[in-house]
């Protein structure tokens, strides 16, 4: 079984996302498509590689990540494909794949870039203005169909790069950033829990409000208090209970967020 996700700012009102799927299935019939996201803020790059960066690795190996977050869709940017480790990416050039690069270069995965650049590959007419339809989809359809990656395109070793988010150290404890805001209003951070080593005796500071601790889970704290807690992949998150943290502290993407430790 081939999968092929889908990971876009298109939304669900119009039938963009309908007709990505479409293509694929018209040439790969038997593949599964899973949507990661559609609700990606319009043209944020660095939001929805955060997004993928988050889901990509659940997916089993071969899998095909198709992202179309593409401000600049019909200028001189490329369309490329991308294998890191043990999935291949589809999209615009555009920095969106940054943070899973960074993955595979940290673990000494293999790496390899090509510039979308062999119109057998694509539909028969292009437009300017939706490269999803007309080349990442039937490009990502021919992937799972078996193609080698290399006949989809010259190699290139130059890939656009974003600068991302790290946590950073400090005198008192780290520096720490939003990555994820979800459905419900809590903030994911990108300070990863084992930092403190089981340590619960934490202070948290984000828009000038302090949480104090870390706690299991949601229901050990009464309804409308903000708490920190490990999320269930293993970061720090900030969540109001049954409430909006994002709300309440008017918290968005990116928002640093001050981790203080005791002695």
């Amino acid at each position: 079984m081939s999968v092929i996700s889908l990971t876009t700012d298109f939304g669900l009102r119009n039938g963009f996302v309908g007709v990505l799927k479409g293509v694929i299935y018209g040439i790969a019939p038997d593949v599964t498509i899973v949507d990661v996201s559609h609700a990606v803020a319009a043209q944020d790059v660095r939001e929805g590689a955060l997004v993928l960066w988050r889901t990509y690795s659940f997916f089993p190996k071969d899998t095909v990540h198709v992202y179309v977050v593409d401000p600049g869709v019909g200028t001189k940017r490329r369309a490329i494909a991308a294998r890191l480790g043990e999935y291949y990416f589809v999209g615009p050039d555009n920095g969106f794949l940054t943070p899973m690069l960074e993955d595979a270069v940290q673990s000494k995965r293999s790496v390899e870039f090509v510039h979308l650049d062999k119109p057998t590959y694509w539909l028969p007419k292009v437009s300017r203005t939706f490269h999803g339809r007309d080349i990442f989809s039937p490009v990502a359809a021919h992937l799972a169909n078996g193609a080698p990656l290399q006949d989809l395109g010259s190699s290139i070793d130059d890939p656009v790069r974003i600068e991302m988010l790290h946590p950073e150290k400090t005198s008192t404890g780290w520096k720490a950033h939003v990555t994820m805001v979800d459905i419900f209003g809590n903030l994911s951070t990108d300070l990863p829990a084992h930092l403190f080593q089981g340590r619960t005796d934490i202070l948290f500071r984000l828009q000038g409000v302090v949480i104090h601790g870390i706690v299991e889970s949601y229901g050990h704290r009464a309804v409308g208090e903000l708490v920190a807690l490990v999320d269930s992949e293993d970061y720090i998150e900030l969540a109001e209970v049954n409430g909006s943290a994002a709300k309440r502290l008017n918290a968005k993407i990116g928002d640093v967020v001050e981790v203080l430790v005791s002695e």
